[in-house]
């Protein structure tokens, strides 16, 4: 028996590429997996970049496992100017968010969402911002305008940069951490789907550019299979000390990029939260003497 043998998951994207990898992993596991995707092969098919077709798959998936989800990894994604904006920010939180009581029906639910390691470069700050706003009517004017200024490409990564930063404001609130539900994303880098194949992939130019702006030491493109195994891991009863983490699997760019930046300073705390350590560190040490 394997770890997901018993366990019901949700995965999107489930059409192609590395939802399509997920499933068939997790199923060959034993686990019970509700597709979600666009075409015929898909238990659940609905349009994410709306609301109507947002609660048509909530209440799809929740025909199809009324006992509750141990796992949703939210997969599907487009590089795609307002198709991004809708699907890979709204749309992703939009399900989270209403999948949560589901997978708090569950002993060991798990949350995993897909971002990227294109995040690791400067997005557009007016989008970023207005998705963490939840305002989806002026995130999207601002896309149409960054496509209107030759600036479309921009979109996808200001998406997942915004998806990153709400993760790691959320992941630990009570509704989620405090509800013993881990959630976490994976980042990919370059790897070999249909649609790498047809965008960055097709051009020998821009292969060249990705070298550059995302290094991968492990080979570009890379494997999608590993990046399921990560996901995979991460529905695991096993990864259940693991939340508000985006692991980067992505060959080596985040390494690349970043060297040792992250580690070169100590963490600032707040004088808030300076002062109760100092306070209760005063209390430690009087309780210690008597």
């Amino acid at each position: 028996m394997g770890q997901h043998t018993g366990r019901t998951y949700v995965v999107t994207g489930t059409d192609s590429g590395i939802g399509a990898a997920l499933a068939a992993r997790l199923a060959d596991d034993g686990a019970r997996v509700v597709r979600c995707g666009i075409t015929d092969t898909a238990d659940v098919r609905a349009d994410l970049t709306t609301a109507t077709g947002r609660a048509s798959a909530v209440e799809q998936v929740r025909d199809l496992a009324p006992d509750g989800l141990d796992g949703v990894a939210l997969v599907a994604g487009s590089p795609a100017g307002r198709v991004a904006v809708g699907l890979n920010y709204f749309g992703t939180v939009a399900l989270l968010t209403a999948l949560r009581a589901d997978l708090a029906r569950r002993h060991e639910p798990r949350a995993v969402v897909v971002s990227s390691a294109s995040s690791l470069s400067a997005g557009e700050s007016d989008l970023v911002d207005a998705c963490l706003a939840g305002d989806e009517p002026r995130a999207l004017a601002v896309a149409d305008r960054m496509a209107a200024r030759g600036r479309g490409g921009v979109v996808y990564r200001s998406t997942k940069i915004a998806l990153n930063r709400w993760l790691r404001r959320t992941a630990v609130r009570d509704e989620w951490a405090g509800a013993g539900i881990p959630l976490n994303a994976v980042a990919p880098g370059i790897v070999e789907t249909g649609t790498a194949r047809r965008t960055l992939l097709a051009d020998p130019a821009s292969v060249r550019v990705l070298r550059d702006a995302l290094p991968q030491p492990l080979g570009l493109p890379g494997p999608v299979e590993p990046v399921a195994a990560t996901i995979a891991w991460l529905l695991t009863p096993d990864a259940g000390f693991i939340t508000g983490q985006v692991i980067f699997a992505d060959g080596g760019a985040e390494v690349s990029l970043r060297g040792e930046a992250p580690f070169t300073a100590g963490v600032r705390y707040g004088p808030v939260r300076l002062g109760r350590m100092i306070a209760w560190t005063v209390v430690g040490r009087l309780r210690a003497r008597t």
